[in-house]
């Protein structure tokens, strides 16, 4: 517009008038190139930032809510199923004070709910709940359709509980007295601040009472949204998996399968405070299958609604786990009546809590009973039986001496023969020693850190299977570590003339000078907790202590057996076919 002049019909005014021409012209030539100026940077400008302005229509735009940290809570919040066993150790601490009013007459006490645990990732339980600040009156959540429902009051005195969960009947409708965070998901509280002794809240909640004659034919939902409660984490053991094909195939109908499994649990396992907290896969196959003389079948509501949930989820049911408590009636709730059950989810009932738990003073059955695992291993084949009496076949006759009708003589037969037999047994034993070596080196060379260490443990726990002590999957590694200490010390004691020599090496073939002493298993078995536990900080120089350290112990442990059990060490089949 500068640059170029307009044109009227009219005499318009000259903004260089006055001025000689050729100041005119310089002033022209001013504008003119200012402008070209100005227009060539705008121009470059729009160049270079449209592509970066254009990109940010893509980009995903800020999310406000992570400035704002929502509430978090502590382990034993996360899952609070682990606190069942500890409890039970001390059943008469108080933990809570509660009067309630209200509900439908005969009913009794109400079960106080603390936690839902829907997320199972084959070793814990955890609520994986989202929590948000919430205030007096709680977002309510449709009832089933067909359940009746009443108004459950609590006023609720906290003593030794500790933690941030809030307990409550469910389903929590309006909290007074106690600022909270809620999962409308799970239904699931939290004090923010963390519960104190003397903390006095009241609740009110709407107790759904599901339509039990709607049970037995009601079906259960599947898809995206109940995906949470029907996964089943890898791993699960195969005679877990074989328990729950075999109720599911006996029961067709949803509530004659959990009925079912609830009945199995309930008529062959015991409750025993003093049984071991843990409900990972192995804890679970140890409760189920693990021999009533060495500690299995027996556990607390821990194992006894872990196992149920996890058998539900491999028979198709939709299940979780819930913690509470169930009071006798008003007044101290203590650790004693601390109470984890399962709950599975029905089309049109909603969540339906069942009873795994045996009843008082019955004797179980034996699991066997009921239940026989297929062996891991096939037995050795026999050999069968005659079926018929053979029959008597005349020898036949010897030739003529001096006779010779070309043949090779007995002596060449027999020696040929033993030597191609001993050819047949050194081939043999040359490719078992090869194998065993080729396993050794793909255990501890092969793989990222945590798996060389997971390998080092693994010859650590063939070293005491060849040793005669194999340890269980149920143990943990300080349990297999104390194992190992005292195999060791017990193998040197009988044969305390014969001492470790050699130098170490990777196969089994030296024995470590001096042996390991009870710090290198305890380090090793740091290092497998290590590996464990905090997945990717295991360093290449760790993997390579692991493996120093279970070479050490193998060759320790075979050199203290005689010299014939050192060969068979070496030539051992047993490491090649062993479950990993």
């Amino acid at each position: 517009g500068l640059a170029t002049p307009g044109r009227r019909d009219g005499p318009a005014p000259d903004p260089v008038a006055g001025l000689s021409p050729a100041v005119r012209a310089a002033v022209r030539l001013r504008l003119v190139a200012a402008s070209a100026a100005g227009l060539a940077v705008v121009v470059a400008l729009a160049a270079l930032l449209a592509p970066v302005v254009a990109a940010q229509v893509d980009e995903r735009p800020v999310d406000p809510r992570r400035y704002v940290e929502p509430p978090r809570v502590e382990s034993l919040d996360e899952n609070p199923l682990i606190r069942i066993s500890g409890w039970a150790l001390n059943p008469d601490q108080r933990l809570l004070d509660v009067r309630t009013s209200g509900g439908a007459a005969g009913d009794g006490s109400p079960r106080i709910r603390l936690a839902v645990l829907s997320d199972y990732d084959g070793v814990t339980w955890r609520v994986g709940a989202t929590y948000r600040n919430a205030g007096r009156i709680l977002p309510a959540a449709e009832p089933a359709p067909n359940a009746a429902t009443d108004e459950v009051r609590q006023e609720i005195t906290v003593g030794d509980l500790t933690g941030r969960l809030l307990p409550a009947v469910p389903t929590p409708r309006e909290v007074t007295g106690a600022r909270v965070a809620y999962d409308p998901a799970t239904g699931t509280l939290i004090r923010p601040e963390g519960l104190a002794p003397g903390l006095r809240y009241e609740v009110s909640s709407v107790r759904e009472r599901p339509d039990a004659n709607l049970l037995p034919t009601a079906n259960v939902p599947a898809g995206d949204e109940v995906a949470r409660v029907l996964r089943v984490a890898d791993g699960a053991p195969e005679p877990v998996r074989r328990l729950a094909t075999q109720l599911a195939e006996s029961n067709g109908a949803p509530y004659a399968r959990a009925d079912a499994i609830a009945t199995f649990l309930a008529e062959h396992y015991r409750v025993t405070a003093d049984a071991p907290s843990g409900h990972a896969y192995p804890n679970l196959a140890f409760f189920l299958f693990g021999p009533r003389n060495g500690g299995g079948q027996r556990g607390t509501s821990e194992q006894f609604a872990a196992a149920f949930a996890v058998l539900g989820r491999l028979a198709g049911l939709p299940t979780r786990v819930v913690v509470g408590f169930e009071p006798k009636g008003d007044g101290p709730v203590r650790a004693a009546d601390a109470y984890a059950w399962p709950e599975v989810l029905f089309d049109g009932v909603g969540w339906v809590p069942f009873d795994p738990m045996p009843r008082p003073d019955s004797e179980p059955r034996p699991v066997e009973e009921d239940f026989r695992p297929q062996p891991e291993d096939p037995p050795p084949s026999e050999v069968p039986a005659p079926t018929e009496e053979p029959s008597a076949t005349p020898p036949a006759a010897a030739p003529a001496p001096g006779r010779n009708e070309g043949g090779l003589g007995t002596p060449v037969l027999v020696g040929g023969g033993a030597g191609g037999l001993l050819l047949v047994v050194g081939a043999v034993l040359a490719v078992l020693v090869a194998m065993r070596r080729r396993l050794t080196r793909s255990r501890l060379d092969a793989g990222d850190p945590g798996e060389r260490v997971a390998g080092a443990w693994r010859e650590l726990t063939d070293a005491l299977r060849l040793a005669g002590h194999p340890v269980g999957p149920d143990l943990a590694a300080a349990e297999v570590a104390e194992r190992a200490r005292r195999t060791l010390a017990e193998a040197r004691a009988a044969r305390p003339g014969e001492g470790a020599a050699g130098p170490t090496d990777r196969t089994g073939d030296g024995a470590a000078a001096g042996g390991p002493d009870e710090a290198a298993v305890d380090e090793l078995a740091a290092l497998l907790n290590q590996a464990g536990f905090a997945p990717g900080s295991v360093t290449p120089e760790q993997a390579e202590q692991a493996a120093r350290l279970s070479q050490s112990f193998g060759d320790a442990l075979r050199s203290a057996r005689p010299r014939w059990s050192r060969l068979l060490w070496t030539v051992h089949p047993g490491p090649l076919r062993w479950r990993r």
